[in-house]
């Protein structure tokens, strides 16, 4: 499996086990951050590495939502900047966003791109590019489906290596996606993402398989997973402090004109669930 990087930028039975649970929260308890992109003043929020923002209408909730636009093949995004926000380091990490794609919206056409969101580490610092780190997650739609991804390359030369696969063509990652396409038309989808490290086995020097990766497409559970591996023992400190928004199609893999919008956008460490009263 290989992910490919932008520089810039089942059911739940075993909840009480692993520490997570299967219902939204219903308020601000456990939620670090939330943003609903009603104007462009988003570093009065917290928010930094962006220089500007396009705020439209026709959100999902509220007055506006954030615009990212490619004009043409050959461009790279316009409108909004790439952007980052701190959060309060955590060993779980969730997402809760309202995604709309413009009208015949077009992939790729590979097992790679568009990237949208990301969760980076305290393993990195605060202006470290996603594209090899300690550990990145991903929170995307590759050819429709949902994709929840991990990528350490910077681990290359650690002691114990990689957690996320070998490096292939300079790149590794481990892929978790929805078995079905899920984005396959213009309107606005709820996607939601929860993400727990694996635990360590400091005794025998390894990673417990107990990691997290969970993902909902409009309140559907469509990935789970409990098994995972995120660290290794390299990183007995790492914890999620950082996310970054920064939609990006590789030279050459943009099919034509397009725009996505995000609105509703929160960050915890439980499940967010939608708001109250989304359209």
């Amino acid at each position: 499996m290989m992910i490919r990087f932008a520089l810039t930028a089942g059911l739940l039975v075993v909840c009480a086990s692993f520490g997570w649970s299967a219902e939204p929260s219903t308020g601000p308890e456990g939620v670090f951050f939330s943003e609903s992109f009603e104007d462009a003043r988003l570093a009065e929020r917290g928010w930094y590495d962006g220089t500007s923002f396009r705020i439209v209408g026709d959100a999902a909730a509220g007055k506006g939502c954030i615009e990212y636009e490619w004009p043409d093949r050959q461009s790279g995004v316009k409108g909004s900047s790439p952007v980052r926000h701190l959060l309060e380091p955590t060993e779980e990490v969730s997402i809760r966003f309202y995604l709309k794609l413009s009208k015949s919206w077009g992939w790729s056409g590979q097992n790679f791109h568009p990237h949208l969101t990301h969760f980076m580490t305290t393993e990195n610092p605060k202006w470290h590019g996603p594209a090899a780190s300690h550990l990145t997650l991903y929170i995307e739609p590759v050819g429709g489906k949902l994709r929840l991804a991990a990528q350490d390359i910077q681990n290359k030369d650690m002691p114990h290596g990689l957690t996320q696969g070998p490096l292939k063509g300079g790149y590794n990652g481990k892929f978790y996606d929805s078995q079905d396409v899920l984005f396959s038309d213009d309107q606005w989808h709820c996607v939601e993402a929860y993400f727990k490290l694996n635990t360590l086995d400091f005794q025998n020097d390894r990673p417990n398989r107990d990691g997290i990766v969970l993902g909902w497409f409009d309140g559907k559970l469509v990935v789970e997973h409990t098994d995972v591996v995120l660290r290794s023992t390299d990183f007995p400190k790492m914890k999620f402090n950082q996310f970054l928004m920064a939609p990006h199609f590789g030279p050459g893999l943009l099919p034509h004109a397009q725009k996505l919008w995000i609105d509703e956008l929160a960050v915890g460490n439980k499940r967010i669930g939608p708001p109250e009263s989304p359209k």
